[in-house]
């Protein structure tokens, strides 16, 4: 089977399953992301492993884990941030994880020990939090299209149609490259003409939930469209500074997890706190 293909058939079938997902429940969504979190963390972690830099696979993946439970645990049943005064048990747990690595790390007796804490944390930063956050856009108040909260499938949809245009335009016609040094395949073409499709897929978004306003979706768009490519690039520099193809090959056609989410992983902070400051969610 070609790369083509495989690529095709891996990512219809991830559609699939995460709108599936979407309009079937909250927590079997949540449980997803949650997978994903436990598989992203340990690529992550095994992806920056060397002879000398020895981050902390198992801690990270299990911390990471626990953070992202908190997160969204938290916000979706509103728990508070103190109780009588007293700070919330969920928020003492999640602040020593960001700190644990330090101790760890003493007993390790790794001769890079500052990088080894630095990826540990990162990981949480970088995967973690982003896909804890995706569950924040789907709470019980958010606006609804059919059993889909609007907001989240927006995201996802602006998300594939910008990396689908831009891949299959630029596939054909690319000519001039984008960011060679980081990025040899990426081109001009393709990135303007996902711009373009991830730009009228916000317009068709605001016919289908007209309660979301056309400008924010085109904000919206925008955001993914700005920050989506820089989670690109900064996934292909990973990449790029260890000499490797894919991160991963456990998706066929399209690598690991970080290779297939990616664009996602740094888009989702800077449009959750657009939708925060616009009372969207």
């Amino acid at each position: 089977m070609s790369n083509f293909w495989a690529r095709t058939i891996t990512g219809l079938s991830m559609v699939f399953v995460l709108l599936a997902a979407m309009a079937i429940s909250y927590w079997l969504l949540a449980g997803l992301f949650f997978v994903i979190t436990i598989f992203g963390l340990w690529e992550f972690y095994s992806l920056l492993t060397t002879e000398t830099i020895r981050p902390q696979r198992i801690y990270g993946t299990i911390g990471g884990a626990l953070l992202y439970l908190i997160i969204t645990s938290m916000f979706w049943f509103e728990l508070p941030v103190t109780t009588n005064n007293q700070p919330f048990i969920p928020v003492l747990i999640a602040i020593p994880l960001l700190f644990f690595p330090f101790v760890l790390e003493i007993y390790r007796k790794q001769p890079q020990p500052l990088i080894n804490i630095a990826i540990t944390i990162t990981g949480f930063l970088y995967i973690a939090l982003p896909l804890a956050l995706l569950n924040l856009m789907n709470g019980e108040d958010v606006v609804r299209f059919w059993q889909f909260p609007v907001i989240l499938a927006g995201f996802f949809i602006l998300t594939w149609f910008y990396d689908t245009g831009a891949y299959l335009y630029g596939k054909q016609f690319g000519k001039h490259k984008f960011f060679e040094r980081i990025s040899p395949k990426k081109t001009w073409e393709g990135t303007i003409a996902g711009v373009i499709v991830a730009l009228l897929t916000a317009v068709g978004l605001h016919y289908l939930a007209p309660e979301i306003s056309l400008a924010d979706w085109l904000a919206i768009a925008l955001l993914i469209i700005l920050f989506g490519t820089f989670g690109d690039l900064a996934e292909s520099l990973f990449k790029r500074s260890l000499s490797i193809k894919d991160s991963g090959s456990i998706l066929p056609g399209h690598g690991g997890i970080l290779d297939r989410f990616d664009t996602i992983l740094i888009s989702v902070p800077f449009v959750f706190l657009y939708l925060v400051l616009r009372n969207l969610i």
